[in-house]
This record gives structure tokens, sequence and C-alpha cells, in this order.
């Protein structure tokens, strides 16, 4: 029996796929297992296999074009098999879709002010000189109010907007990049938490002499490496434990605290951020802390992250300290509560029993959710952390 492929969730965040190449082609054979397509998520390029063996019987969307979730993209079935009602009821989803589209087009607009500012969800309906003169002079179309039919914008429109200036966006000259369905996504999850959680910051210096101590005389006696990445995420993990509320989540009508402690971790790739995540970080010891963002963080820069290596994170920490910044805040990364942001470790004269010396100081700022955070629960937590990183560390296979 023929079935209907559709364009899969592949994230919890992914809304759209792009077909980056198809393994088949119409009228291949393929068995159930065997990888059909390639699609890249908004968090990584993913393997598509068939769910049922057969053959290739139609492909709707050709490689590097974008597909909605759930939408068609291919047919697979018999050699010989009636797929005219599959391809009947694909067709009645793009008429009732294309409907869709036109009654919007034609939806008689609200009257606004002439000078007041609008930003366009949907199409911009414009005539060709309008585009052209709006591109050749850098005016973003979708800060116009269009005085044509049904709200087109026209040539006049345009001329105006370019004297008066009053709600516009000029552009300025440079490279047009397109933007990838990561940054898409990064983009509308950042605006959304930076919107609806409440954010307030916490901002803690931690002398890190010993912990730098225990790292160089570790890393000096083993094969194996660790960095103040791996030593901060497990002391996280500590922390987290004894202060459960920072491993919450908001939930409308209550708050959740998470059972397990994953901790995601900041990676930067070519097309933005993204958070691998470490799970049950309190049951692990610093080398298999270490051992698992070393794996994860060069499949996220070589895009072959599972769905399951970077969901479920409960708290998130995001290092820049290696870029030479001494200190940031970060914007929460949902569905967590809080995120550590990890400045550098300098060399800075302090005083201790009325004396000036040299130690080193690292600057950490911690972003909370107030709807779940206050704070004092945020500065205990940074107390805690700053006492475990700040005592005589020992790091062996079974801490």
């Amino acid at each position: 029996m023929a079935i209907l492929i559709e364009m899969p969730k592949l994230s919890d965040t992914m809304e759209e796929g792009i077909i980056l190449k198809w393994r088949k082609k119409e009228g291949d054979e393929i068995k159930q297992g065997e990888i059909l397509v390639d699609i890249q998520s908004d968090k990584a390029d993913m393997e598509l296999d068939a769910f049922e063996s057969g053959v290739i019987r139609k492909i709707f969307v050709e490689e590097g074009k974008g597909v909605k979730i759930g939408e068609r993209i291919a047919i697979i079935g018999l050699k010989d098999e009636d797929i005219s009602d599959l391809l009947s009821r694909v067709k009645k989803i793009v008429t009732k879709e294309e409907k869709k589209v036109i009654d919007k087009n034609i939806e008689p607009e609200r009257k606004t002010s002439p000078h007041e500012t609008k930003i366009s969800s949907g199409r911009i309906k414009a005539t060709p000189l309008a585009k052209k003169i709006a591109k050749d002079n850098r005016i973003d179309l979708a800060y116009l109010k269009g005085s044509g039919p049904n709200g087109r914008i026209i040539k006049q429109d345009v001329s105006e907007q370019m004297r008066s200036g009053i709600g516009s966006i000029q552009i300025g000259k440079g490279k047009s990049v397109p933007i990838s369905l990561m940054r898409k996504t990064i983009a509308k999850r950042l605006v959304e938490s930076k919107n609806q959680a409440p954010h307030f910051y916490l901002t803690a210096s931690i002398k890190m002499d010993s912990a730098f101590k225990s790292r160089e005389e570790f890393n000096s006696s083993k094969n194996k490496k660790i960095s103040f990445t791996d030593i901060i995420v497990k002391a996280i993990a500590t922390c987290l434990k004894k202060h459960p509320k920072v491993n919450s989540v908001w939930n409308v009508d209550s708050i959740i605290q998470n059972e397990e402690i994953n901790i995601g971790v900041a990676v930067a790739i070519e097309d933005g951020l993204i958070t691998p995540v470490i799970k049950n970080c309190d049951q692990k010891n610093i080398l298999e802390i270490s051992g698992e963002i070393k794996i994860l963080a060069t499949k996220a820069k070589e895009k072959k992250l599972k769905p399951e290596e970077f969901q479920g994170n409960s708290f998130t920490i995001s290092n820049l300290g290696m870029f030479d910044i001494d200190n940031f805040t970060a914007i929460i990364n949902p569905p967590d509560s809080a995120i550590l942001a990890v400045g550098a470790i300098n060399e800075i004269p302090v005083v201790e029993d009325g004396k000036i010396t040299i130690a080193k100081i690292m600057k950490v700022t911690l972003s909370c959710d107030h709807r779940v955070i206050d704070g004092a629960v945020g500065a205990q937590f940074l107390q805690s952390l700053k006492e475990i990183l700040e005592k005589e560390i020992v790091i062996n296979s079974n801490e």
C-alpha cells in the first residue's frame, strides 16, 4: 500500500526543513531503513530513513527547497500500484493552501495614518516598478502603506516615503546574506525568551587559583586533558543538586523542578549557536563530562547532532573566556530558567588580609527568569558555585 512521506519534525523548535539531497530518485527501489533523503533542520543536517520498502513513485520537493513540517515530500508504493488517490489528496491540500494565500492577499487592510509604522507579516503587495525603486534605494517595503488597489504599494508611495523617511528603514549598502533555518530559529527563540521571561542578572568574581593549579597538575600527568569548562560544568551540576529551584521550568500554572540535571553547553558554529546537552551531569565525573563535551562539540560543528543530543537541557552555560571576554550577560535558553555566562580568567591585584596580592579572577553572570528564580535563590546558587571552585579541587576518575 502506497504511503505519503511528509516533512518530519526533527527538533523541538523545527518549523520547516530543507531538502539537501535525495538518496533515491523516482522509480528507484528502496528498503525499509534505507536512507531516503538528507534534510537540514534548524539544528543539524539529518538523514530520513524509509518507513517501508517499495518504489519511489513520486518526489514533490526539489533539492535545495524548504517545506513546512507535515507537508508532503514523496510517495513510496508498489511499482504498478495506483497512486491517483494520494496524488489527488496532495492536489487538494495544495489547492486549499493556495486559496488561503489568495484570500489573505485580497483581505481589506486596516486603515492607518500615512506615517504609521507597519510591519508586514505576509507577502508584500507592490507593483514591479515600486519594488525596483525600493530595491535601488534600499527601502524596506514592509514599512510602507500602499495606496493602490487592495493596499498595493505603488511608485508614488515609495517616492513619498523617500522624501519623508518617516516609518521606513533605510538599508545600508552591502552584501545580502541569506538567513539559514538555524539563524531564523535562534532569532525567534531569543526574542521570545527576552520578551516572555523577565530577566535579571547576578555577577560574581571567583578566585580560580586552586582550579587553575588542579587543572595544570592533572593535564601534565595524564594523557587526557580537561578544560575550565569541564570543571565549571561539574561544579554547576553539584550546585543544581543543592539548589533545585534553579533547575526548574516555568509552566504557566506551576513550576516544574527537573529530576535530571542536564546542562547545555553553548557551541558556536558557522550558522549560529547550538547547545549540545550533557545528560545527568551530577552522576558523571569530570573526565566523563569532558569526553562528552568534546564529542558533542565536534558533532555540532559538523552538523551531525541527533535530536536527543541537543534537547532536554535544564540549565545552560556559555563560555566566552577563550575569546578574552571579561564579562557579559546571556539570554536564557528556553525552557531553562537560568544561564551562566562565563568570562576570561585574568590575573588582577586583590586585597587579602590587608595585603595586595595577584589572583586569577573569573567573572560569571547568572541570567535568571524572575518568574521562577528570586534574587536570593540566584545569589545562593552563585555563592555555592564560588565555594566549590575556590576550594582545593582534586580531579580524578572517581570524582
